[in-house]
C-alpha cells in the first residue's frame, strides 16, 4: 500500500512496479509512473549492455538483468513480483505465460497485483498475434485516414498518436486506475492496453461529431482538420511557419484587428463560398513578413497564435523556458507532466545500465549473498560491470 505522501514527493510515491523491458509505449508508461514517484524496477535481458545516457524514456528506475529462459531467473522474478503493486509487460500475447510469468501465476502469489499488458492489437482478436507498428494501429482506427491535406496522402505525426497517445498513456492511466481499485478492494486486475483501443478512444470526439451530422469523411473538410481558413498553418516570408486557431468569433475578430484586416472587406466567414478568398488573404498577409514578426505581433493575444517551432527551438521558447519545461541536467529532456502543487514530481534521473542494480534489488528483496552468487554462477542473473550511472 502507498504511504502517506509528503510534500515534494511524487503522488505515486510508495508504489512499486516491476517492468519487463520492451520498446516504445511500455517503457513510456513506466517512465510516466516513475516520474510520478513510483519505484520502478526494470528487468532487462542478461546481455542488454550499456544504456545510452540520453535514452530518456528509461529514466528513473533501477535495472536487474535476468535470463528469463532459466527457471532460477523466473523464480527470482516471481519473488520480486510477490511484493510489487504492479507489473508492466509488452510482449505478444502468450509470451509471459510461456515464461511462467503470466497473470494467473502472478496473482496466485500476489492477489493485489495490477498486471499491465501493452500490445498493439490487444490480447484477443483476429490480429492479436500479428506484428505491427504505430502506423498500422492508427490506420485501422481511422486516425490516419482523417489526417492530412485533401489532395495528398494521409499524414501522420511520427508515432505520437499510436505508440504514446493511444498506447503508453492509456497503459499508465489503466495502471493508476487498477492501483486505486486494488487499494480499495485488495484485489488486483489485468490491464489489457491495446494501442488500437487507445487510438479508437481518442477518436471519440470525431465519432461524436459524425453521429451529430457535423463531420464529413473527407480530409481538410472539417473545422479541426484544416478545412477552415481560421484553423490552420501558414508559411511566412522566411520559409518558417505559424499556426492560427481562431475558432470563436471573438478570437477571429482579434486576429483580423491585429493583422489590420477589415472584417467587412474580408467577407462573412459563415459562408463557405468565402473560405478560399479568406485563406488566400491570410496566406498573402503571413507571407509578407518573417515568423518572428508575427510572433512579436500575435503571441500572448487572443488571436490563438503560435509559431511552428522545431524541437530545438521549443526548448528555448520563452513560455516553455519560464515553465522550466526541460531539465537541463546533461542533454535537455522534457520534465515530468502533469504538475502538482503539493506532491511534486521528481526531477528526471539518468537511465541505468542493464543490470546496474541487480545486487542491490535482490538483496533488498531478501536474497542472501550465497543465493545471489549461485544465480550469477548459473547465468540466471548478472550485475553490470559498466561505469556507474548517476542515479
Amino acid at each position: 500500500m502507498a504511504k502517506d505522501i509528503q510534500h515534494g514527493e511524487g503522488p505515486l510515491s510508495g508504489l512499486r512496479i516491476i517492468e519487463f523491458a520492451g520498446i516504445g509505449p511500455g517503457p513510456f508508461a513506466a517512465m510516466m509512473l516513475s516520474d510520478m514517484g513510483a519505484d520502478v524496477i526494470r528487468i532487462d535481458r542478461l546481455n542488454a549492455g550499456e544504456t545510452h545516457p540520453n535514452d530518456f524514456t528509461l529514466r528513473g528506475r533501477q535495472s536487474v538483468a535476468m535470463n528469463l529462459k532459466m527457471p532460477a531467473a523466473v523464480e527470482s522474478a516471481l519473488k520480486l513480483i510477490e511484493t510489487a503493486d504492479g507489473l508492466i509487460e509488452g510482449f505478444r500475447p502468450g509470451v509471459m505465460e510461456r515464461l511462467g510469468l503470466g497473470p494467473e501465476i502472478c496473482h496466485a502469489i500476489n492477489p493485489r497485483l495490477v498486471y499491465g499488458r501493452m500490445t498493439g492489437w490487444g490480447q484477443a482478436g483476429p490480429l492479436a498475434q500479428a506484428a505491427g507498428h504505430d502506423l498500422n494501429y492508427i490506420s485501422l482506427t481511422g486516425g490516419l485516414w482523417a489526417t492530412g491535406e485533401a489532395d495528398r496522402s494521409p499524414t501522420f505525426a511520427m508515432n505520437l498518436l499510436g505508440d504514446y497517445g493511444g498506447g503508453g498513456m492509456y497503459l499508465a492511466f489503466g495502471m493508476v486506475s487498477g492501483l486505486l481499485q486494488a487499494q480499495r478492494t485488495g484485489q488486483g486486475d489485468i490491464v489489457d492496453a491495446a494501442i488500437c483501443d487507445g487510438v479508437n478512444s481518442l477518436m471519440t470526439f470525431i465519432h461524436s461529431r459524425r453521429a451529430m451530422g457535423m463531420w464529413r469523411d473527407e480530409r481538410a473538410a472539417n473545422p479541426l482538420d484544416g478545412g477552415r481558413p481560421w484553423y490552420g498553418v501558414y508559411e511566412c516570408a522566411d520559409g518558417n511557419w505559424i499556426s492560427i486557431g481562431a475558432i470563436e468569433p471573438q478570437f477571429w475578430a482579434c486576429l483580423l484587428q491585429k493583422l489590420g484586416l477589415d472584417s467587412s472587406a474580408i467577407g462573412d466567414r459563415q459562408d463557405p463560398n468565402n473560405w478560399p478568398s479568406i485563406r488566400k488573404t491570410l496566406e498573402e498577409r503571413f507571407l509578407s513578413q518573417p515568423r518572428d514578426h508575427w510572433d512579436a505581433l500575435l503571441s500572448g493575444t487572443d488571436a490563438c497564435f503560435a509559431p511552428v517551432l522545431s524541437p530545438a527551438e521549443a526548448r528555448e521558447y520563452p513560455h516553455l523556458a519560464a515553465r522550466t519545461a526541460f531539465a537541463e541536467k546533461g542533454a535537455a529532456q522534457p520534465m515530468p507532466a502533469p504538475r502538482f502543487s503539493r506532491a511534486g514530481a521528481k526531477s528526471p534521473q539518468s537511465p541505468r545500465d542493464a543490470g546496474a542494480d541487480t545486487l542491490a534489488v535482490l538483496t533488498e528483496a531478501g536474497f542472501t549473498d550465497t543465493q545471489i552468487a549461485n544465480l550469477i554462477d548459473q547465468g540466471a542473473i548478472a550485475q553490470a560491470n559498466t561505469k556507474e550511472n548517476t542515479k
